[in-house]
């Protein structure tokens, strides 16, 4: 069966996409830490990080830094954290999460409620600037 990140490339299932490639994609996390938290998983299902090939998971990192620098360009922050967990979904992935201190980075910190509106605002604009980088 295939994973929620898979049903969203696929476009099964919405979602506030900020980039794609023919091999990865990005999109703002639903229940967002901060403004522009974003996911970078891999089109290839592949349930855990570390057992992309070094090919992949190089590509993968260096779309990611291209992510980071359009959300750090959009975003109000002082660095943009990284964070794999990777237990919550079977599907490899990267949290790229805009923080002005470490504890932003909790993932026991309460989830921002932002609107469909403030959402779509917000991955145009890092869309916006990912596709001009």
């Amino acid at each position: 069966m295939a994973t929620i990140f898979t049903r969203i490339v696929q476009g099964e299932i919405p979602c506030y996409k900020i980039a794609e490639s023919d091999r990865f994609f990005a999109f703002l996390d639903i229940n967002p830490l901060t403004k522009g938290h974003t996911l970078v998983i891999p089109k290839t299902e592949t349930d855990y990080l570390f057992d992309l090939s070094e090919e992949e998971y190089a590509q993968l990192m260096l779309f990611a830094k291209r992510v980071a620098h359009a959300i750090e360009k959009t975003v109000a922050c002082k660095r943009i954290g990284m964070a794999v967990i990777g237990l919550e979904v079977p599907h490899a992935h990267i949290h790229l999460i805009p923080i002005n201190r470490e504890s932003d980075m909790l993932f026991s910190n309460p989830k921002l409620k932002l609107s469909t509106e403030e959402m779509q605002q917000i991955a145009r604009n890092i869309s916006e600037t990912f596709k001009a980088l």
